[in-house]
């Protein structure tokens, strides 16, 4: 069968989206496409959760480990890669899967990559300036009023922070809203039709299901994959050690957590981020909905979403 839509599996972190994706594409013929800003690094499978070799070997996979730590990726490179590999799998006859959490990717491939006309060279040099002082208040700052878009911004990238500031300072919206009101570029690829299903669950499940994995990725290795990261690199120059967990291991390997102390954080801004995830789906993305709770095995939320997406594609 050839979906008239391209199925998409999102949801919040730990919601189990790889193994229901897997299982999807085992039944539909089907490749997965990692919809992951952090899963795309090589050297950072523990702490991006990347899918395990056994996972990799039981269906293909796409964009998953194949650019190094220290090469920066936007959102538009992204939605040009994921376009790549859609062409790629259907050529040879098989149903793409985009699977992952990253909201703003998926925006990029719905509706486009920001392009705004608005411009204050005052602003832009007063925020350069500040910016050449101490980055870290500009960052702080788009992390207070854009949390989403502040997650793919690194703390390098000059350019991008100070601009989305500018923007936010002249229109008053923040980067994200200029995602869902702007029109389609006409020289991008986009996606004309998607069916988006979330995966939900209960609140306190999730957090426990966060606790348990943290607890896991720290046994597996989490901070000696940090470490090395370190040694090979200077920390300036991996954007992926700026999302949680990398961050907050640095802090611990510069003595200002203890061990207990960093699980507990890593808990705390997983949480957070979770909850950020589920609110900009619901809002965003006009999902329709699948909580895992309701099913006894992963088997049977595969077949949900393969039922749903029928569904719609069919509509």
């Amino acid at each position: 069968m050839t979906g008239k839509s391209t199925l998409t599996i999102v949801g919040p972190t730990a919601v189990g989206k790889t193994a229901v994706a897997i299982v999807v594409a085992q039944k539909i013929n089907g490749e997965i496409i990692s919809l992951d800003s952090r899963q795309i690094y090589k050297g950072m499978s523990i702490g991006t959760a990347q899918p395990s070799p056994t996972e990799l070997d039981a269906v293909p996979h796409h964009l998953i480990g194949v650019r190094e730590p220290n090469e920066m990726i936007s959102a538009g490179e992204y939605a040009d890669l994921v376009n790549d590999a859609m062409e790629d799998i259907r050529s040879h006859g098989n149903e793409p899967i985009l699977c992952g959490g990253a909201g703003l990717y998926l925006d990029a491939l719905k509706i486009g990559i920001f392009e705004d006309s608005v411009t204050d060279y005052e602003i832009r040099e007063r925020l350069s300036k500040e910016y050449d002082k101490d980055p870290i208040p500009l960052l702080k700052k788009l992390t207070h009023i854009d949390p989403e878009y502040a997650d793919i911004v690194h703390i390098n990238n000059k350019k991008r922070l100070v601009r989305a500031l500018e923007i936010f300072e002249i229109t008053g919206k923040i980067p994200t809203e200029h995602f869902t009101n702007q029109p389609r570029h006409a020289n991008h690829p986009i996606i004309q039709s998607i069916c988006t299903i979330l995966l939900s669950i209960d609140r306190q499940l999730l957090v426990d299901r966060i606790r348990k994995r943290t607890k896991v990725m720290l046994q597996n290795g989490w901070i000696e994959e940090t470490k090395k990261l370190r040694e090979k690199y200077s920390v300036e120059e991996i954007h992926g050690l700026d999302s949680i967990g990398y961050r907050q291991i640095c802090q611990y390997l510069d003595e200002e957590f203890t061990l207990e102390e960093l699980e507990e954080e890593i808990v705390v801004r997983t949480r957070q981020y979770a909850k950020r995830q589920l609110t900009w789906f619901r809002n965003r993305s006009n999902p329709v909905e699948v909580n895992v709770e309701k099913f006894e095995r992963v088997n049977d939320i595969a077949d949900e979403v393969i039922l749903v997406w029928k569904k719609f594609s069919n509509q």
